[in-house]
This record gives structure tokens, C-alpha cells and sequence, in this order.
């Protein structure tokens, strides 16, 4: 199965990743949000291009990498410093991690430069990358109507909240997990949390729930829900429940929620849509908890970048029988 040809820009942080884990330990392997989103994005949608920062160490071997899955790294810049590191040590039950050490390097002055060819994607993803960075791509961008998704974490939700509010007036899908949904509202209930995020600005909303899937809310343009997607307390607004597809074993979550966004930004450019409905984003959103569990099979992009189009289907269609029951 072929993808389509609708351009795909992401931009984000490229990483060399140190991991270890209860069973195992990966040193110098390719990380950074760009990297996970894009690479699940090219198994539903060519080109696509990054936009990112890398330094003198990053390894020829992940260049190569994003060249043999078709991904343009025409937005690459290449700095005279050091890569942007990350190393983390994750628990026994794979939910919980510690950092052990960020090396910020060449991040620390980056300001995100999107060539011409570029800007006028119809499909944008601001992958997890300071809000002031996701600010300054979304300046450059030349599309009219573009449709622009972005993750966040709860660092910037710490140290950057007002620029991060910018960012939600300004995109169509704000991505992000359940604690942060939590701190960023203030609230234990992630219903409640949905709405709250709608109203700051994006007209859809996913909040992400790790081995549970995720849920997603659409606020409608008529203003009134279907009631088969409507909950009471919540007018106007429909909600899609996602499972995750069930693991026996995860090797590395690491890269899983940008996978998630990668999968589900690169399904709806698939699409050759101007603008999506709220069954475009159900499927997405399906796409995006099938390809995220590759990546948890495997360190770094190993498994994510080993499936193809043909086995993410297959897949598809088991976590459908798996979550469907007689009406």
C-alpha cells in the first residue's frame, strides 16, 4: 500500500538518546520528537520534511536512517556544538522514568528557520519543542488554511505558559498526556480537562492516556453534538474513546506519544483533505495507537522504522475485532 503525496511539516527536537531499562540499555540512539513523528508520518503521506537542529556529533547512520524511509532533512540545520541529548532510566512497570541527564547543546539557541519550499504545507505538526519555537514556525508558515497539530509537556506548561496559550489560539489539535491535561487545568477529571482545552483556543483536543489509548474532543462547527458522540454536561462538543493495542512486552516507550502524533497527522494528510470531520479524526487518532505500539517494541526507532503500511493494517484490523461487541 502506497502513501499519498500531501506534504507533511514537522518540526522539533532530533536526539541522540541514551536509555536503559529494566532488561536492557541503548547508547547513541537516534530520539527527539521530530524523529518519532516523522518517521510515523511517512508510512501515510510523502514528503515529509524536517525541520530541526542537529550538531557535529549526530551519526551519519540516523540521517541515513530518515533518507531510507523518503524524509526530507532539507530543514536540518547543521551546528558546529553538540547534539541535543537525552538520558533516562525507566521502572520496572515502563510508566514511570527518571532523567538522568539533558544536554540541551545545540537547542539552547535555535530558532526554527522553515525553507520556502516548505511553508506552504497544507498539514503542519509542532512537535514537542519550547512554545516559543512552535510560535516562530507557525510565523513562517505560508499556507492559507493550514492545518497545524502540536504536542506539548509539562516543562513548558511550568516555565512557559503564557507562550504556550499563544500556541492554542494559533492551532487546529493540541496533542497531549493525561497528567499534563491535569496540571495544565487543574483538575483531576480529564472531561472536564477536554473542555477546559477546547476552550483555550484548538477545535480538537487529545489527550492521551499511555497503555490505555486515548480520548479525543471535537468541538462542533453547528454547535450541537451528535448524540451518539455526546456526553451530558457538554454541548456541542463530541468525544472518541481509543483503546491501545494491547503489548505482552514493552522494550522502550520512549518516542511512543510521537509516533501517536506522527501516525495521526500523517493519516489525515493522507486523506488530500483541506479540512477534516470528526470520523477523519477517529481513524487518525486509531492509526496513531497502532503505529505508537511498534515503537514500544523496540529501543529508539528500530521497530517503528522496521513495519511497513501492510503490517500497521493488519494491526489495525486485530485492535478492531479486539475492541468491537455485538450491538
Amino acid at each position: 500500500m502506497s502513501s499519498a503525496t500531501t506534504p507533511i511539516l514537522i518540526g522539533g527536537s532530533i536526539a541522540i538518546d541514551n536509555i536503559k531499562t529494566p532488561t536492557a540499555e541503548g547508547k547513541n540512539l537516534l530520539g527527539g520528537s521530530a524523529s518519532f513523528t516523522g518517521i510515523a508520518a511517512s508510512y501515510f503521506t510523502s514528503p515529509v520534511h524536517l525541520v530541526g537542529i542537529i550538531g557535529k556529533d549526530f551519526p551519519q547512520e540516523h540521517l541515513d536512517h530518515f533518507a531510507s524511509k523518503g524524509i526530507s532533512t532539507g530543514g536540518l540545520e547543521k551546528s558546529e556544538g553538540n547534539t541535543f541529548s537525552w538520558t533516562g532510566s525507566y521502572h520496572e512497570n515502563m510508566n514511570d522514568r527518571d532523567t538522568l541527564d539533558v544536554a540541551i547543546n545545540v537547542l539552547e539557541d535555535w530558532t526554527p528557520k522553515v525553507p520556502a519550499e516548505m511553508a506552504s504545507a497544507p498539514v503542519v505538526v509542532l512537535a514537542n519543542m519550547h512554545p516559543i519555537n512552535q510560535l516562530q514556525m507557525i510565523a513562517q508558515l505560508t499556507a492559507e488554511k493550514p492545518f497545524i497539530a502540536a504536542d506539548t509537556m509539562d516543562l513548558w506548561i511550568t516555565i512557559a505558559n503564557d507562550d504556550l496559550h499563544e500556541v492554542l489560539k494559533k492551532i487546529d489539535l493540541l496533542v497531549i498526556n493525561e497528567s499534563e491535561a491535569r496540571d495544565f487545568c487543574r483538575t483531576p477529571n480529564l472531561i472536564s480537562a477536554g473542555k477546559i482545552l477546547l476552550d483555550k483556543g484548538p477545535a480538537n483536543v487529545v489527550i492521551k492516556l499511555g497503555e490505555f489509548g486515548a480520548i479525543l474532543f471535537h468541538r462542533e462547527e453547528s454547535g450541537t453534538a451528535p448524540s451518539e458522540f455526546s456526553i451530558p454536561g457538554l454541548p456541542g462538543i463530541s468525544i472518541f474513546r481509543s483503546a491501545a493495542f494491547p503489548l505482552t512486552e514493552v522494550a522502550d516507550p520512549t518516542g511512543a506519544g510521537d509516533s501517536f502524533l506522527g501516525a495521526l497527522a500523517g493519516h489525515l494528510a493522507s486523506t488530500g483533505k483541506a479540512s477534516y470531520s470528526f470520523d477523519d479524526l477517529r481513524q487518525a487518532i486509531v492509526y496513531g495507537s497502532v503505529v505508537a505500539s511498534y515503537t514500544c517494541e523496540a529501543f529508539s526507532t528500530n521497530r517503528l522504522a522496521g513495519t511497513s503500511r501492510e503490517e500497521i493494517e493488519q494491526r489495525l484490523g486485530l485492535l478492531k475485532n479486539l475492541t468491537h461487541w455485538p450491538a
